[in-house]
């Protein structure tokens, strides 16, 4: 059964989608606030996130740049706002999918079904991933290089993973800490270095060409890059 987390401060909205969803087979649950929202992610996992953007304190548009800070769960906006800037901008901070109000319950379901479909498609296809030789197994949770097993505990191995499911992206250290480590982490951005520091040292000795690939961005945190970048000093990335 897949989890939808519905994010509306309207309590009827909240139940209208509730019984809408439930009998499709969707776990719905309720946030009446970005705020509480954000808290449910940090205990529960969720599947798709029905997110309005009109709402007190903390509107959709933040909401949702804070999702996608420790999350790439789909994330469909729900709103009154069809002027095509709004739109814009709501996919500009994350969401893949935008539904005005009032809306139609056949449409709503389609869309979801496509982006939990496609998600299912992604995720099954990220579990094994190559890279020059290079081969990430998230289920036998393996780091190997030309078939030789390389140690690594398991934040290097999910950093590894994460850089290279996501090249070109810029990772700052306080985003990788919330996405490694979690949003109530108490360790500071000193640790991500350190762990930076060990998988380079692993990889290179096991043959990696691993500094062609992960590169520190000065003043901010980390990238990965599938082909040798053109490097200068304008751009400010160096090998660490």
């Amino acid at each position: 059964m897949k989890t939808i987390l519905l994010v509306d401060d309207e309590a009827r909205m909240l139940d209208l989608l509730g019984l809408y969803l439930s009998p499709h087979g969707y776990r719905c649950k309720k946030a009446d606030s970005g705020k509480t929202a954000l808290t449910y992610f940090e205990k529960e996992k969720v599947d798709l996130v029905i997110l309005d953007i009109m709402m007190p304190e903390m509107d959709g548009w933040t909401t949702c740049q804070k999702i996608r800070e420790i999350s790439d769960v789909p994330i469909i906006m729900l709103t009154a706002r069809s002027e095509t800037p709004d739109v814009i901008k709501g996919l500009k901070f994350g969401a893949d999918d935008y539904v005005t109000k009032p809306f139609n319950e056949e449409e709503l379901l389609a869309r979801m079904e496509a982006l939990l479909r496609r998600t299912r498609v992604s995720t099954e296809d990220k579990h094994f991933l190559v890279f020059n030789g290079l081969e990430w197994n998230e289920e036998s949770m393996e780091l190997k290089y030309k078939g030789q097993v390389i140690s690594v505990t398991p934040k290097e191995f999910a950093l590894i993973g994460l850089f290279i499911k996501n090249p070109q992206k810029v990772y700052s250290r306080d985003h990788l800490l919330s996405l490694i480590w979690g949003l109530k982490s108490q360790i500071d951005d000193r640790t991500i270095d350190s762990h930076i520091r060990n998988l380079r040292e692993k990889l290179r000795s096991a043959g990696f060409p691993i500094d062609r690939h992960l590169f520190t961005v000065w003043g901010i945190g980390y990238k990965w890059v599938n082909k040798d970048p053109k490097v200068s000093i304008n751009d400010k990335i160096f090998l660490n």
